[in-house]
């Protein structure tokens, strides 16, 4: 979508600074006194952070400008609520601000209708979960936010759920050294046993000319159900090295049956 675009807002990019964690904590001690020059630096300082978030929303055709505006907006907020005497790095308490922003521009920008009494109860929702989050610290279970509002933990759980806008199972996720992680590849499929695999002699055949690795991957992730995240945490690489392993064994499989 804007991989390759160097200038967002009139902001050059490429020219972003990056602040260490020492450098934050002064701004933020200053910026709370009252310093706006400590403010605007520490705002500017972080805006590399704002790009990277603002990637993960790249699936939903949403223009660039627009989205980086809205995550300022949460930075901001960011900066103006966070509490420097807790033992927090600014960035877990910025990352969730900003996203939230992020997905409340969408939300409102949304095209499916929903009825008034759920948009308005998903809206009270989302405002005890802000307001949590900035006492705590920490994003509240629904559950914390159900108990604030006095609702029922369905009611609120099921209005969230409808504002959130729904997104590709090819939508990307993650990527490592080229290779990307899809949503479709977070899911695990529970309705296919090892009856469906032992009884296709033809499958059984391809499967046993794979490697040691790739078979091992292939009976874990189809005969056992098991997600990519598992499979990499079982045997040791990361989860992109899993996607493209499987990929690969699965594409010669389907050359030899």
């Amino acid at each position: 979508m804007y991989r390759n675009k160097v200038e967002i807002c009139g902001v050059n990019t490429s020219e972003l600074k990056t602040l260490t964690d020492e450098e934050k904590r002064e701004l933020l001690r200053r910026s709370k006194t009252g310093d706006t020059a400590a403010r605007e630096e520490l705002i500017y300082g972080n805006l590399r952070l704002v790009l990277s978030i603002i990637q993960r929303f790249s699936g939903r055709r949403e223009n660039v400008d627009d989205l980086f505006q809205v995550g300022c907006i949460g930075l901001i907020k960011a900066v103006d609520n966070f509490n420097v005497e807790l033992d927090v790095k600014f960035s877990t308490y910025a990352v969730p601000m900003i996203i939230g922003e992020i997905r409340r521009y969408l939300r409102d920008n949304n095209s499916i209708r929903i009825s008034r009494s759920v948009r308005d109860l998903a809206y009270r929702a989302l405002q005890v979960r802000e307001e949590l989050t900035r006492e705590r610290e920490y994003e509240p279970s629904v559950d914390e936010i159900a108990k604030k509002l006095g609702e029922p933990r369905e009611s609120v759980l099921r209005a969230m759920e409808a504002i959130v806008e729904p997104i590709s199972l090819y939508e990307p996720v993650y990527n490592e050294s080229g290779d990307s992680i899809y949503v479709m590849d977070q899911l695990s499929d529970t309705s296919a046993g090892d009856e469906h695999w032992l009884e296709n002699i033809a499958l059984r055949d391809a499967m046993n000319k794979l490697s040691e690795r790739e078979r091992r991957i292939i009976e874990m992730r189809f005969y056992r159900n098991k997600t990519q995240m598992e499979i990499a945490e079982s045997i040791g690489i990361s989860q992109a090295q899993v996607s493209r392993l499987e990929k690969g064994a699965l594409e010669r499989m389907r050359g030899q049956i």
